[in-house]
């Protein structure tokens, strides 16, 4: 098993260019740089270095949780280097201000990196140039660059290698010259992933692989109702179970400390404890309901283009509509985990994080430390969507770590991670649209009844409520927009989501768009291409896919085809369904996926992405919900909290529309048109319109 990266304290404060502050190192790819780079290295910047042997070693500050960060970020840097793909290596970023605030989510590693990044090798090739130019007597303008070597125009060729002391000595150039898209030789190209290696053959370090000498196992028994807590503890039975060594409260509940984590399960299980459940017990989901139907509630507008009252009043013909969205877990394949290391000098963390500086700033906060005494190392992440960007594991293992005095790895179970997860939030969507006398659209109104994660998380959001992310950009022509929202507190712990309130709010949106266009007599695809005009690269999505999906042509007796897009993050997707409806049950058998990311860097990458939205959307487009009672939720289990299973995976087809736009977000575009296109397409196979959600088992045979 490969061993976490270590540096000593002098090459720490070699790479970091004299900042101490900055703190984590995580685990390697094959080959790659295990210490800070030689004296006669070129590193110009925060992000590349090259030695004398040619090998161009990539620092990258994003967290990989299987979206392929640590291949696009070497490959930002390589097309302008110019680098020898095969002597580029990667290593996990030492957490440092000067990457700025370390975070991975929200879809934004490539459109946050595409430019930094090639500007970081780009100043290397031309310091790499100056450097043989000089050694040759000619001027940099006879010089080019090819595969790792500059080449005079004499034929003359120097390596990498052979030229990065020289280059070293030269001034880094504020804005280098950056290779036209015309002449990339990597960007675009497909290439393969460089962290599949060692996680095919069980190299691959992610948090929950952490061996530390001495390490001890914990876990904890939390309060299962927001708000709660231990009233009252006996620990006598949990110390009698083999290789339990301790039991004591931390602030999140009570720990169990022991020589493995099924000790530690098994400790747990033998505690006999009493919780206070707090002012949320007699919380359900029936309640919170009612909370966001509340007729007096008051209505935030976050959108109003003409007067809505007026062009719904005078409409021909007048649709309104409620779509429910209930409570959603995010089930990271891998278990929550975190090991921590806490002495009277500092603290160490060992974490799947998706927030590396986030989690060091909390933790040293939850310990009264100064930031620059708490080392965060970032493993690799067994999926992330949202949940481990937030710090509470973290935190929690670094409490345990303290008061057990020695290394403890903290593993959350299943249940836990269940029970008390930041929940995709539940939602009420009261949507509204008039019809004028041509069929076209006069007035809409989409009004988003959801607890507010920025609220609870920061006090308040900043600007526009954050609950209409996906509705307030309707981007459909019509006479009139309204969009407001009502954002109570619900009781309930809540966070993002993958692409979070556009994973809803585009549901109601596109749904209810199929509603409308059936009533003006026309065909849902030809509904929004003609409304349209405005947003033409969404358009573009929305007819390739049609085109790719053959829509118009018959499908088998028995099957439906359903039609949703949506632009979000930076991105415009399309998504075509074919479904069947046998008893109740949906089948999903294709889903034709059309996107437009603007430029891109790896299509591999789209691929995947694409084909991991569909499958992580269908799972609660079909039946996974998170139900509460007595103020918990009630699932525990993928046995209750059923995800899409491999036999029911559809064929999936991904197309790209040709952009020369700067580059969107790819990991969570793809989600938000799976549920709707799913829905249409049930409507057009049965004839069944489904406006709550799960719609499996529950809600496809009943009409709306």
């Amino acid at each position: 098993m490969t061993a976490v990266v270590r540096m000593s304290r002098r090459d720490f404060l070699r790479i970091s260019g004299g900042t101490a502050a900055a703190l984590a190192l995580g685990v390697h790819l094959p080959g790659a740089a295990r210490a800070a780079p030689g004296a006669n290295a070129l590193t110009p910047n925060a992000w590349l270095s090259i030695d004398e042997a040619g090998t161009v070693t990539v620092w990258v500050a994003r967290s990989e949780m299987g979206q392929g960060v640590l291949t696009s970020m070497p490959m930002l840097v390589a097309e302008q280097l110019d680098a020898d793909w095969s002597k580029v290596k990667v290593v996990q970023a030492v957490a440092n201000p000067k990457y700025g605030r370390m975070s991975t989510g929200g879809s934004t590693s490539v459109r946050r990196s595409w430019e930094p990044l090639q500007k970081a090798g780009a100043a290397a090739r031309q310091m790499l140039v100056a450097a043989a130019a000089q050694r040759w007597g000619v001027a940099p303008e006879t010089c080019s660059t090819s595969s790792g070597t500059v080449v005079d125009s004499r034929g003359r060729v120097l390596s990498y290698g052979e030229l990065a002391a020289a280059a070293a000595k030269h001034e880094v150039p504020a804005e280098p010259r950056l290779k036209p898209p015309a002449d990339f030789r990597i960007l675009g190209k497909p290439v393969a992933r460089l962290d599949v290696p060692e996680k095919v053959d069980g190299r691959a370090i992610f948090g929950i692989d952490v061996r530390l000498p001495g390490m001890l196992f914990a876990t904890v028994a939390r309060c299962p109702v927001r708000g709660g807590r231990v009233k009252a503890v006996r620990e006598e039975a949990a110390l009698k179970v083999p290789g339990v060594r301790q039991v004591f409260e931390v602030p999140s509940g009570v720990a169990v400390v022991a020589d493995s984590t099924w000790a530690a399960i098994r400790g747990r299980e033998a505690l006999k404890l009493t919780f206070d459940p707090g002012s949320n017990a007699g919380l359900d989901s029936a309640a919170i309901s009612a909370i966001l139907a509340d007729p007096k509630a008051k209505l935030e507008v976050a959108r109003q283009d003409g007067d809505f009252e007026a062009a719904f009043a005078a409409s021909e013909r007048k649709l309104e509509a409620v779509y429910e969205f209930p409570f959603l877990a995010h089930v990271t394949p891998e278990p929550m985990n975190t090991t921590a290391r806490v002495g009277p000098g500092g603290a160490e963390i060992w974490s799947p994080t998706q927030s590396p500086t986030g989690a060091q700033d909390d933790v040293a906060k939850a310990l009264g430390l100064p930031a620059e005494r708490v080392l965060v190392h970032t493993t690799l992440l067994g999926g992330g969507f949202g949940r481990r960007a937030m710090s509470d594991v973290p935190v929690e293992a670094a409490h345990v770590a303290r008061a057990a005095g020695a290394p403890v790895q903290l593993v959350w179970t299943r249940e836990d991670d269940m029970v008390h997860d930041f929940f995709r939030p539940v939602s009420r969507n009261v949507l509204a649209a008039g019809l004028d006398a041509q069929g076209g659209l006069a007035a809409w109104r989409h009004t988003v009844r959801a607890p507010s994660v920025a609220a609870q998380l920061f006090g308040k959001a900043q600007g526009r409520p954050d609950v209409v992310e996906g509705a307030v950009g309707f981007p459909y022509r019509a006479g009139a927009v309204r969009v407001d929202a009502f954002t109570p507190p619900v009781g309930v712990t809540i966070g993002w989501w993958r692409s979070v309130y556009s994973s809803q709010n585009a549901c109601a949106e596109e749904c209810f768009l199929d509603e409308v266009a059936l009533r003006a007599g026309k065909d849902p695809f030809a509904f929004r291409r003609d409304l349209l005009g405005g947003s033409p690269r969404l358009r573009g999505a929305l007819e390739l896919a049609a085109a790719r999906a053959g829509w118009g042509r018959p499908l088998p007796a028995g099957r439906g085809r359903g039609i949703a897009c949506h632009a979000s993050f930076g991105s415009y997707v399309a998504e075509v369904a074919e479904v069947s409806v046998e008893g109740g049950e949906i089948r999903v058998h294709r889903v034709v996926v059309a996107v437009d990311c603007g430029r891109i860097v790896n299509p591999n990458t789209i691929e995947a992405q694409m084909e991991s939205a569909v499958a992580y959307g269908l799972g609660p487009a079909l039946r996974a919900a998170i139900t509460i009672r007595d103020g918990a939720a009630m699932q525990r289990n993928f046995d209750e909290y059923e995800p899409l299973r491999i036999h029911e995976m559809p064929a999936v087809e991904v197309h790209r529309v040709p952009s020369d736009e700067p580059p969107g977000g790819i990991g969570e575009p793809g989600v938000p048109p799976v549920a709707p296109a799913v829905l249409n397409a049930v409507a057009a196979a049965s004839g069944v319109r489904v406006r709550t959600l799960p719609a499996g088992r529950q809600g496809a045979g009943k009409k709306a």
